[in-house]
């Protein structure tokens, strides 16, 4: 069985990104696989100056999600919109990865959402940049959740057609074959 990691990517606490992160987690549980859910809420609140750059691998909470992300076969990204984008939070997390990218080859699939219309389009546009970059293989397949407040109903999502994309995302990343970045 694959090691599937979900990221929950804001570090607000108690999110709606982490429920989904939980639904998705159950969609994973239904084609087979386990997997676990990474919450950003998590990172120490500092990790930027204790756990970054000079201080990299001094930080053993920190390190202990990074090596949760890089041991992953796979990973799911679960990504708010934060002005137009995706969280920055998720980018100092990335920045604070192994260099070379210990995620080269790998397959991630991508969730936005937002309370506005577009489901994070943007954001999952920015995010695919630099995970293209770090050698990830990105699923095609990109699920928008808008509307969020209407659309995540007491952990359940309440648009059918969304689900039946999610739950299609979710199929595909479990068949996926991590593969070498050309």
């Amino acid at each position: 069985m694959e090691n599937i990691v979900i990221i929950a990517s804001t570090n607000r606490p108690a999110s709606r990104t982490g429920q989904l992160a939980v639904l998705y987690q159950g969609l994973l549980q239904e084609n087979g696989q386990q997997a676990q859910v990474l919450d950003l809420a998590l990172m120490p609140a500092d990790f930027t100056t204790s756990a970054l750059y000079h201080n990299a691998g001094k930080s053993p909470e920190f390190n202990a999600l990074r090596d949760a992300v890089e041991t992953a076969d796979k990973l799911v990204f679960i990504v708010p919109e934060y002005n137009g984008s995706f969280p920055g939070v998720l980018k100092a997390f990335l920045d604070g990865l192994h260099y070379p990218s210990r995620l080269t080859g790998k397959t991630a699939a991508l969730v936005g959402i937002s309370d506005g219309p577009n489901g994070n389009l943007l954001g999952m546009s920015h995010l695919t940049d630099v995970l293209c970059f770090m050698g990830v293989n990105v699923l095609g397949l990109r699920v928008k959740v808008p509307a969020l407040r209407k659309n995540l109903v007491e952990g359940r999502l309440a648009d059918a057609f969304i689900e039946g994309l999610m739950r299609q995302q979710a199929a595909s990343l479990c068949q996926a074959i991590d593969r070498p970045v050309a």
